[in-house]
């Protein structure tokens, strides 16, 4: 009872319940490997909005409260239905150690940079098992805070990172350690309850294959960051319903299908630099087998009707 209580009184000023659609969310985390740390913020309404009301907190370890050393404040507006990505500010190409610089790979998706110093901010410094969370309010006066949503549990320490199975130290792979996840399209609100049971990763997120090197190094993935797909998007709904078209397995293991797709002519595989992977003519066919095991990480679809309408799915190739 006297950690609820904390976390009731220091996380978040007051309780909120999110409406659908109706205010940011998280729609992708990055722990990649040395300082590659990036949040993807997604504005799913139809206005813009200001994000020096919002700030960036980090729970360390397991921890039930924050400081205003551990957060820090936005800056900057994100448009409607677009994203915003805020990236740990190291940037000297000179710099090692502690100060090694992200990856430029990383620094082309950037929108803003944060916590150059750790000692005066230490908010986007975390590792697999911190939570991060996304609230309303003033950095510096923790007693403002109005959660919109987290990332992990607040208070629980899950060792060195959330897996895929429990206990979350034991068997399973690593979610949130060297890797990235994506917010499925489904998801249209964030986490406002602090105390929720446990986290699961896997029921709000897809995880990104992260990139293993011929030493077998793991790094992080961020080709995806820039654009959220989301249900809360009017404009990803048309004529054609999205809901005719599914893509199975998902994530997949080397391939997939397609199916429901009667009324489109062409299928476009589109990596993350807007390059085709495969394309593909449809002779009316409804399902479709895709191979894809020579590739990994993550993928758009992109079907064309007979009319040049288009619909584009996102798929992850493990």
């Amino acid at each position: 009872m006297k950690k609820t209580l904390l976390i009731l009184t220091t996380v978040i000023g007051s309780m909120t319940f999110a409406q659908d659609c109706s205010d940011l969310f998280i729609s992708e985390y990055v722990e990649g490997w040395s300082n590659n740390k990036a949040l993807e913020i997604y504005n799913p309404t139809a206005n813009p909005i200001d994000l020096s009301q919002y700030v960036v907190i980090r729970y360390s370890n397991g921890s039930t409260t924050a400081t205003g050393a551990n957060a820090i404040q936005l800056t900057g507006t994100v448009a409607a239905y677009d994203v915003y990505v805020a990236t740990l500010d190291k940037t000297d190409p000179l710099g090692t150690g502690q100060n090694a610089p992200i990856w430029d790979s990383l620094q082309i998706r950037t929108d803003g940079y944060y916590c150059p110093d750790y000692n005066t901010s230490n908010a986007f410094y975390w590792n697999g098992n911190d939570a991060v969370a996304l609230a309303k309010g003033v950095a510096n006066t923790p007693g403002s805070w109005v959660l919109v949503d987290v990332f992990g549990k607040i208070g629980e320490d899950p060792g060195s990172a959330w897996t895929s199975t429990a206990p979350y130290n034991g068997p399973g792979d690593e979610l949130t350690k060297d890797h990235s996840l994506i917010r499925k399209s489904t998801v249209l609100k964030g986490v406002t309850n602090p105390v929720i049971t446990s986290f699961n990763a896997l029921a709000e997120y897809d995880s990104i294959p992260a990139v293993i090197d011929i030493n077998g190094m793991t790094y992080g993935n961020w080709e995806s960051l820039g654009s959220h797909d989301c249900g809360c998007n009017p404009l990803a709904v048309n004529e054609i319903s999205l809901n005719n078209v599914s893509i199975f397995p998902n994530p997949s293991n080397g391939y997939f299908y397609i199916k429901g797709i009667n009324d489109f002519t062409t299928i476009n595989v589109v990596n993350s630099l807007g390059q085709n992977v495969k394309v593909i003519n449809n002779n009316s066919k409804s399902i479709v087998k895709l191979s894809m095991d020579a590739y990994k990480g993550v993928y758009f679809v992109k079907l064309t009707s007979k009319n040049g309408e288009v619909i584009t799915k996102r798929i992850i190739v493990k």
